[in-house]
């Protein structure tokens, strides 16, 4: 959902919030002309959105926040390695070069086409995800329930999209579109497993947010972060701490971090998003650009200490 700042226009912001018809036209609007701008220059369509989100002007001279510094090496910084791992099949193979693959969750096929995908020969659950975007995904809790032309549908449309011109996400740019079919991690219910996003700097783990209650159809989740060593949660968000809900330690927490810091070392930035179900841990993806790159969420105290953790490199072109 496209987000505003309230002080910048309330009243407005209201009628937009008021009517679900009347976001979803501003959201479509807005993307036609994003979209418009990347083709010009992915940097109109990051200065645009910023302006749009947070109303103010775009310091790609001097970037500070960590949103900001997030669009600058996305803009400017165009490391090979973070196309490949943006690719949901490129990414296997990087992990598995490393000596990770024993992390990634089952492959049951690869697809070129949607008409390539036979049902009769899947699983009763099973995850079907398009390669060069996000969120475009489908579980499949129960194969005799799915709606399997509605599902075709959904990946016809995914497979036509460039997800690179949505939020101007330079790295998705000349990902093959490809469809992955992956075994469902099954935590025993009809929501996906708890997500444990361990965000990397230079390398190294800082903290770590816990994502819970997502169910299949894309129910709203709770973010919760935590320390490093997991002591304590951290006020990262506006919307404050939330001590009733302390989530305990997974089992696999010190291999998720042996693992992120491996595959972290050659980035400015990177967050990687694991699961563990039966005390297992699995790697989801590897998310250069959260959020798009602008987090509204963030305090500004937090936005500008994360900012300062970032060590800009010289740009890299493409």
């Amino acid at each position: 959902m496209v987000m505003v700042q309230e002080q910048q226009a309330p009243g407005v912001l209201r009628r937009i919030k008021d009517s679900p018809a009347v976001e979803r036209l501003y959201i479509a609007v807005f993307r036609v002309i994003d979209a418009l701008l990347y083709q010009v220059s992915p940097a109109l369509t990051a200065r645009s959105r910023y302006r749009r989100m947070m109303g103010r002007r775009l310091p790609l001279d001097r970037p500070v926040t960590f949103d900001e510094k997030l669009i600058w090496l996305m803009l400017y910084w165009h490391h090979p390695l973070k196309t490949q791992c943006a690719d949901k099949l490129g990414m296997r193979s990087y992990v598995e070069g490393l000596g990770y693959g024993h992390l990634l969750v089952d492959l049951l096929g690869v697809y070129e086409r949607v008409s390539d995908i036979d049902f009769t020969r899947l699983p009763d659950r099973f995850v079907l995800k398009c390669t060069h975007g996000s969120g475009y995904n489908i579980f499949c809790l129960d194969k005799g329930k799915l709606d399997t032309d509605q599902a075709l549908r959904r990946l016809h449309r995914w497979m036509g999209q460039n997800y690179a011109r949505v939020h101007g996400e330079v790295q998705y740019e000349g990902i093959q579109p490809r469809i992955l079919c992956e075994s469902f991690l099954d935590s025993g219910s009809d929501r996906l497993p708890s997500d444990y996003k361990l965000h990397c700097f230079h390398g190294k783990v800082h903290f770590t947010t816990v994502c819970t209650g997502r169910d299949v159809r894309g129910g709203c989740a709770q973010y919760d972060h935590y320390d490093r060593d997991w002591q304590k949660q951290l006020a990262i968000s506006k919307f404050g701490l939330h001590p009733e809900r302390w989530h305990v330690q997974p089992e696999s927490y010190a291999t998720m971090i042996e693992a992120a810091e491996a595959l972290s070392k050659p980035f400015p930035y990177v967050r990687m998003d694991f699961y563990c179900v039966g005390g297992k841990p699995y790697l989801g993806e590897m998310t250069f650009t959260p959020t798009g790159c602008i987090d509204t969420g963030y305090t500004d105290e937090v936005q500008a200490q994360l900012g300062g953790m970032i060590q800009l490199p010289e740009r890299l072109e493409r």
